[in-house]
């Protein structure tokens, strides 16, 4: 089985109940703090089981609730076995969960981020373009080069035309130059 499975996410739910029910209920160790399950894991063949918690309060609270839950582990793995009904009871560890750490962490980074944004549009509100407000070349729109571009059929024969006839008179020009004159 899969830790995915729709029995071991059953029996991962059902002990993250039972457990929170007994927290509040039936512990009564002085060092427990104000204790979250957050999640509870079970290995696919429901061997083992492993519970998320996070606890409000500093270090020293924290460090309580850590020994609180151990010394609990036993009572809390009988009752766990008692109301499921497996035919093994997965053994149970605590771990703290890190998310409260890691959103104290993204929320940091966020508040530095924000800093810098607003430093940057401070820097942007005098700041002006290095070269042109428009850096982009515009095409050209002289009516002359579209006059001289749009030409018809007609025309360009015409002046094919015109270049063959000085062709041909300078060519009667050069012919005239280079005869020669004992002739």
């Amino acid at each position: 089985m899969s830790e995915n499975s729709p029995r071991a996410r059953r029996l991962a739910d059902r002990i993250q109940q039972i457990v929170a029910t007994m927290l509040d209920t039936r512990v009564k160790d002085p060092r427990l703090g104000f204790i979250t399950i957050t999640e509870v894991r079970v290995t696919g063949d429901l061997q083992h089981a492993t519970l998320f918690y996070t606890v409000f309060g500093d270090e020293e609270e924290r460090a309580g609730t850590a020994a609180a839950l151990a010394s609990a582990t036993g009572m809390l793995r009988r009752e766990v076995g008692r109301q499921t009904g497996v035919r093994l009871t997965p053994t149970l560890e605590f771990v703290e969960d890190a998310l409260p750490e890691n959103a104290r962490t993204i929320e940091d980074l966020l508040v530095h981020a924000r800093t810098r944004d607003a430093d940057l549009a401070e820097l942007k509100e005098g700041a002006s373009y290095a070269g042109e407000a428009d850096p982009y070349r515009a095409p050209r729109e002289d009516e002359e080069d579209e006059e001289d571009g749009d030409l018809e059929d007609g025309d360009l024969e015409s002046d094919l035309e015109a270049e063959g006839t000085e062709d041909r008179k300078s060519s009667e020009r050069s012919d005239e130059d280079t005869e020669d004159p004992r002739a």
